[in-house]
């Protein structure tokens, strides 16, 4: 890998919460550990159900993430360069619960579980950062999905009362001043 683009991927991962204070020494480790791949429109990176074991950081090109149930798939979100995904697999090792497709040509890092064990053996601390940065952005993701979910259960039940009120949905966008809420409730 070029100096160049090291240092560019370490600069895109440092502006990634999941990454936040972790020391440039520590990116470059797991930088040295990740793949890139390439994916052409239309490809899933992964499906809902299937075994997960690494985690994906966009670096270009845009993906959705969908849920399927019941035969019907949904998109949930659609992310861009600088956005990750599939997190969650480097947390509770199970299956992962949504499917990511290519919407466009994409270019991702893929961390593995197997880099983060590495990791650890080498720098516990860095490590331990990681995994509660990693828990740190599921919990904002489940605050984000609460709201959302009382939001359509309140338009369900007719008691739409709350919706000019300012939510813990809008203060997040507001204290992170990141378009994420409508990025979801757009799609």
């Amino acid at each position: 890998m070029a100096l160049h683009r090291l240092d560019e991927r370490i600069a895109l991962l440092q502006g990634m919460p999941i990454f936040g204070a972790l020391r440039a020494e520590t990116l470059a480790f797991l930088l040295a550990r990740a793949c890139t791949h390439h994916f052409d429109p239309g490809v899933y990176l992964f499906r809902q159900g299937d075994t997960a074991d690494t985690m994906y950081v966009l670096e270009r090109g845009a993906v959705s993430v969908l849920k399927c149930w019941d035969s019907i798939e949904m998109t949930l979100v659609t992310l861009g360069p600088g956005d990750c995904f599939g997190e969650m697999a480097l947390l509770n090792l199970s299956t992962r619960s949504a499917s990511v497709r290519a919407e466009i040509a994409c270019e991702a890092l893929e961390i593995s579980l197997a880099a983060l064990y590495e990791l650890f053996e080498h720098d516990a601390e860095q490590f331990a950062l990681i995994q509660m940065n990693i828990g740190r952005e599921v919990a904002r993701r489940l605050i984000v999905t609460d709201e959302l979910l009382f939001r359509a259960m309140l338009r369900e039940s007719g008691q739409d009362t709350l919706a000019l009120q300012p939510t813990v949905v809008d203060h997040h966008a507001r204290q992170h001043g990141d378009d994420e809420i409508e990025r979801r409730t757009d799609a």
